[in-house]
């Protein structure tokens, strides 16, 4: 097995994603259509999962957190330890969560649910990166309800020649209610917008958010990357950053990263020839992504990353 240098990242960057700073509701004009799902390693694991219709009052993630499963806190009530007795380790193994896809910046009693938001809560082990930034298990969202909040319109761009994924991808948006604008791949989607990037990955290698993925879930939070001067092949790797499985023939991928200089999230729908894109397009649903950080695609089979036990 080969392992991937990874850059060191403060501890503060963790704590900031998980810290309490205090729980409860306060006046407001109330919550509608919030859910929450808690899983473990990387999703592969359901722990329990719950929805409110509506609440009263304003609410935040660790408030719904804890009107429906039974929480513990470490370091004075710094860091959720356990929720339903599954408990982080000092081996690496903490408590994570995403509003909506987007791991948060703020600590759960600081971050406001708003109407249609869904919460991912996941238990996974983060030798090889503190920060996964972006995660495609919650599809439609971010596409649905945005950010924070704010929705933002969404952007597909397109490689020459794949007309037709891209509107496999845009009939899916469409069916959640998302309306996606086309435009051609290099003209850039802007910092105000969610970009869902088509094409093989030869063709994307100089999008920036595709650089953070060749370099591994470090850069990325993503555990696959695709290797060779083309992209034939494709790595996976699993949870401690270690490249475990080599993947040649027609292999794709849907993924989704982001970095504050990015703005919004890019989502990939990508592959190592034009059959794998057109496949990849074809599993751009709820039912192949849900609860997973990224996955691969190969024919129909669907292997979530990173490859976990």
């Amino acid at each position: 097995m080969r392992r991937r240098a990874r850059p060191l990242i403060a501890v503060a960057a963790l704590a900031a994603t998980v810290l309490l700073g205090g729980c409860g509701f306060g006046a407001g004009p109330g919550t509608q259509d919030a859910s929450i799902e808690v899983t473990s390693n990387f999703g592969s694991k359901l722990i329990g999962s719950a929805s409110e219709p509506h609440v009263s009052g304003s609410e935040t993630v660790m408030s719904l957190l804890e009107r429906h499963f039974k929480v513990s806190a470490r370091y004075g009530g710094g860091f959720v330890q356990s929720i339903d007795g599954h408990t982080g380790s000092s081996n690496h193994v903490d408590w994570f969560y995403y509003v909506n896809g987007i791991l948060a910046p703020k600590g759960a009693a600081a971050t406001d649910i708003n109407k249609g938001d869904h919460v991912w809560w996941d238990l996974h082990n983060w030798a090889a990166t503190q920060s996964i930034p972006a995660v495609v298990g919650s599809y439609p969202e971010p596409f649905t309800n945005g950010i924070g909040g704010q929705e933002f319109p969404t952007l597909l761009e397109c490689a020459t020649n794949f007309q037709e994924a891209c509107d496999t991808v845009g009939s899916a948006l469409h069916k959640a209610g998302v309306k996606a604008g086309p435009q051609v791949l290099g003209t850039g989607s802007g910092s105000d917008s969610l970009a869902v990037v088509i094409g093989t990955w030869n063709e994307l290698q100089g999008i920036i958010a595709a650089e953070l993925i060749a370099g591994g879930p470090a850069n990325s939070g993503v555990y696959a990357q695709f290797v060779g001067k083309r992209g034939q092949e494709i790595e996976l790797d699993n949870p401690l950053g270690d490249v475990v499985k080599t993947l040649s023939g027609s292999v794709g991928m849907i993924a989704a990263t982001d970095e504050a200089a990015l703005g919004e999230p890019t989502w990939f729908v990508t592959g190592n020839d034009a059959a794998a894109v057109d496949n990849a397009a074809k599993h751009f649903d709820a039912e192949t992504l849900h609860n997973h950080f990224a996955v691969v695609l190969q024919g129909n089979h669907v292997i979530p990353v990173p490859l976990t036990p």
